[in-house]
């Protein structure tokens, strides 16, 4: 971020980054709390977690009323608009993480700890460490505003959906073998989807990220030239 001859106007800016990477910290260890509550069958864990939402939540509100603001004070243009829009749209996706943790925390308290088979459970502990790490590289890259790394996430979010598609055929076999496991199976089953849509947060962190940087946005850089022509030529006609 450049420095302004108005130095609240920089301790705004700043103040809003640092909100996000605490926002950011606060979904993370949602995340994987949630995770490992379901994975241990840890009730009270998993209680904390569907508790602590709403600090996430709290933090989101005074996000968006501290971006709105700074907005009608300063008319920010170029990149501290972006910088500004982009805290706007990143608060949003980490609101969601946190919401998707609360629901594979609910899941877990919905599960008898008797009914856990670990061998149902081993694709999904598989999951769940790649979105952890795709949710971790995303929040590095706006960190440090790498957008390589950016770039980096957005390319692996096809690995997270590959494992979840195996996962999700895995289970339903194991639904289809033994009617005993459905139960289970269909809130492991719900749990997965949670953990592949934080990936597609990563996703959208990273994009938000790229485009807060440079101007442009990701999927743009990504394509070919041929391609864009193509689109261009195509909206031209």
């Amino acid at each position: 971020m450049t420095e302004h001859i108005v130095s609240s106007y920089d301790e705004e800016l700043q103040g809003l980054a640092g909100s996000i990477a605490e926002m950011g910290g606060m979904a993370e260890d949602l995340f994987d709390q949630a995770v490992q509550a379901l994975m241990r069958s840890d009730i009270e864990l998993a209680k904390k977690v569907i508790a602590a939402d709403r600090e996430v939540n709290a933090l989101h509100h005074d996000i968006e009323e501290r971006a709105i603001l700074t907005i009608a004070r300063r008319q920010p243009m170029a990149q501290d608009l972006r910088e500004i829009i982009g805290a706007l749209r990143i608060s949003n996706d980490l609101e969601r993480v946190a919401d998707l943790a609360k629901n594979i925390s609910r899941r877990t308290l919905a599960l008898k700890s008797d009914q856990f088979s670990k061998k149902l459970l081993v694709g999904v502990e598989h999951l769940s460490q790649l979105g952890l790490r795709q949710l971790n590289d995303v929040l590095n890259s706006y960190g440090s505003r790498n957008v390589e790394l950016a770039k980096e996430v957005w390319d692996a979010d096809d690995e997270i959906d590959s494992v979840y598609t195996s996962l999700f055929r895995e289970l339903l076999t194991y639904m289809m073998e033994d009617p005993r496991n459905i139960t289970m199976c269909t809130h492991l089953l719900f749990s997965a989807k949670n953990i592949e849509r934080i990936g597609d947060h990563a996703t959208n962190i990273a994009e938000t990220v790229h485009y807060m940087v440079t101007g442009n946005p990701l999927e743009d850089f990504l394509r070919q030239p041929a391609e864009i022509d193509k689109d261009n030529k195509a909206e031209q006609d």
